[in-house]
């Protein structure tokens, strides 16, 4: 469980020990035998179809828990990722917004676009309102110190709704970050408006993170989440 109040003042909060250090285990051997990401990309899309076996990750109680405190009981998984930052794949990450979803198939809807194909997935940027109506929860397979690449977040900034991301340098303030350093086991849960960026790590290692985004409701004019 975590602060609701805080959460929903700041936009993240950190959830130590999610899972034992077992569970952790358990998923990196899934991920080592079905899905190594490539090196040099540093992650893989759809991380779910490649894997089923994390779908019981989604639905491990803990996390539910925190989902439904946040969303509802009805709340579904609709996107799911492993990224990896290594010293092949060691790219700094600007601050941003996560504000595309993914759909099954593209139909033109006021309100939603720009529409793009990534690695043949259809995404498109909905109404804030959608967004809006969605968690993340990133679980930490590895720890992430600082020197890592941990997260870092501007703490209240996902009340700003959809920001033009050309013009995101007036709303950002370095003093204010946050950085989320991790053990491995640890989650981090997001709303996905929160600008958030990571540097290149400076002492390399692994670093996979299970990225799960969670939603609650339909979208509009028969639109349909990739993974409902």
């Amino acid at each position: 469980m975590i602060d609701i109040e805080q959460f929903e003042r700041e936009g993240f909060a950190m959830t130590p020990s999610l899972l034992s250090s077992a569970e952790v285990a358990h998923l990196i051997a899934l991920i080592e035998v079905h899905a190594s990401p490539d090196a040099k990309r540093g992650g893989i899309r759809d991380i779910m179809h490649r894997v089923p076996e994390l779908r019981d990750t989604a639905n491990h109680p803990a996390v539910r828990s925190i989902v439904e405190q946040v969303l509802e009981a009805n709340a579904f998984v609709v996107r799911s990722t492993l990224f990896d930052k290594t010293e092949a794949a060691n790219w700094k990450v600007p601050w941003h917004q996560d504000l595309t979803v993914a759909v099954r198939s593209r139909r033109d809807t006021e309100g939603y676009g720009p529409w793009s194909t990534k690695e043949g997935i259809v995404h498109v940027q909905p109404p804030t309102e959608v967004l809006a109506r969605m968690v993340t929860v990133r679980i930490h397979l590895d720890p992430c110190p600082a020197t890592n690449g941990a997260l870092r977040v501007l703490p209240g900034t996902h009340k700003l709704g959809r920001l033009n991301q050309n013009y995101l340098d007036c709303h950002i303030d370095e003093g204010r970050a946050v950085t989320c350093a991790a053990q491995s086991g640890d989650a981090l849960i997001m709303r996905p408006l929160l600008l958030h960026a990571s540097s290149p790590s400076t002492l390399p290692a692994h670093r996979r993170i299970l990225h799960f985004d969670f939603a609650a409701g339909d979208l509009d004019n028969g639109l349909v989440w990739r993974m409902r």
